[in-house]
């Protein structure tokens, strides 16, 4: 996930990106690394409670890390069509603030702008009412750093124990700063849940071409990535991605809509519509595992004859015996 936001900032010539970390943030850092193989550098910056986004964003400047316009993108999000729309955007108008928006169904788990004669004139977290349906999504920029510090020291934790960015933000529009916004015009999807986690993937198969790499000897079928050192013997329907060293065995079948990821080996069975992440085993004989999570190092088997469609979400390192 987190390496949509990076790809897009390097792609907007960013090349100082700082990483705010909590709890197990030293997998994202060993992850990641330094940045040299995304073309970057990468500063961790260690957040220690949940003190939210606005937080976030002073402990980088108060670490010194930010001292000059900065963007924010939250590792949660991800949007089509990246920054570069945006960036121009930004250079060209120099605002105070800039702020990306995106309709949605459901306004009440989003902070939501209010808008009137096209300025921003109020924003609301999670409102109980309906006040718009514009959610203020993941990416923020900031022109002035001194600011953005003269703001936050204004704030007070919210009844979650937070220092929320849309009370940083508005208080630059409540001051009458230039809070400039662009509502986007792709998709974008806030991945907070295993169904948005599969939500975003089913986005991103439909607008990922067939690439074959791998090594195939069972049957494709429609539009599929089968990446270097990967081993299809059975069936494979697109849109679908099939990792690095994965392999599908002949008595398994990957249907529309579903990733396997690095390494990992489905022996039997049917995945549609799923997400199975690194080096976890799937053998579960003549069953589907449907609309599904699994973490990675896991193993989902069946050890009997067992027909139908399961729903799993599985974090990393589980057994499932069926």
């Amino acid at each position: 996930m987190i390496e949509y936001p990076i790809e897009h900032l390097v792609d907007i010539g960013i090349r100082d990106i700082g990483i705010v970390v909590g709890y197990l943030g030293e997998l994202i850092r060993e992850y990641l690394g330094d940045g040299s193989r995304y073309g970057s550098r990468f500063h961790y910056i260690r957040q220690e409670e949940r003190k939210g986004i606005a937080h976030a964003i002073h402990l980088s400047i108060a670490e010194g890390f930010i001292n000059e316009s900065f963007i924010v993108y939250l590792g949660d999000n991800i949007l089509s069509k990246g920054l570069r729309k945006y960036s121009r955007i930004i250079a060209e108008e120099d605002p105070d603030v800039f702020i990306l928006l995106a309709r949605v169904k459901d306004p009440s788990r989003f902070g939501v702008a209010v808008l009137e004669d096209g300025r921003i004139i109020n924003i609301i977290e999670k409102p109980k009412e309906f006040v718009s349906d514009l959610a203020v999504i993941g990416v923020y920029y900031f022109r002035d750093p001194d600011l953005v510090e003269r703001a936050y020291s204004t704030l007070k934790p919210s009844w979650r124990g937070e220092y929320e960015i849309t009370e940083l933000i508005k208080w630059f529009i409540d001051h009458g700063y230039n809070v400039r916004y662009e509502i986007t015009d792709g998709w974008w999807k806030d991945v907070g849940t295993p169904e948005g986690l599969l939500e975003a993937l089913y986005l991103l198969l439909d607008s990922t071409p067939s690439r074959i790499e791998g090594e195939v000897s069972g049957e494709i079928t429609g539009r599929v990535v089968v990446e270097k050192g990967a081993i299809v013997e059975g069936k494979v329907y697109g849109p679908a991605y099939i990792g690095p060293n994965a392999y599908i065995g002949e008595n398994a079948i990957v249907e529309h809509y579903s990733s396997v990821e690095r390494s990992v080996r489905v022996v039997s069975g049917k995945i549609a519509r799923s997400l199975i992440m690194d080096d976890t085993i799937v053998d579960i004989g003549s069953l589907r595992l449907i609309e599904s999570v699994v973490g990675r190092n896991s193993m989902v088997k069946s050890t009997r004859e067992l027909h139908g469609d399961i729903k799993l979400e599985v974090s990393n390192f589980s057994k499932i015996i069926i």
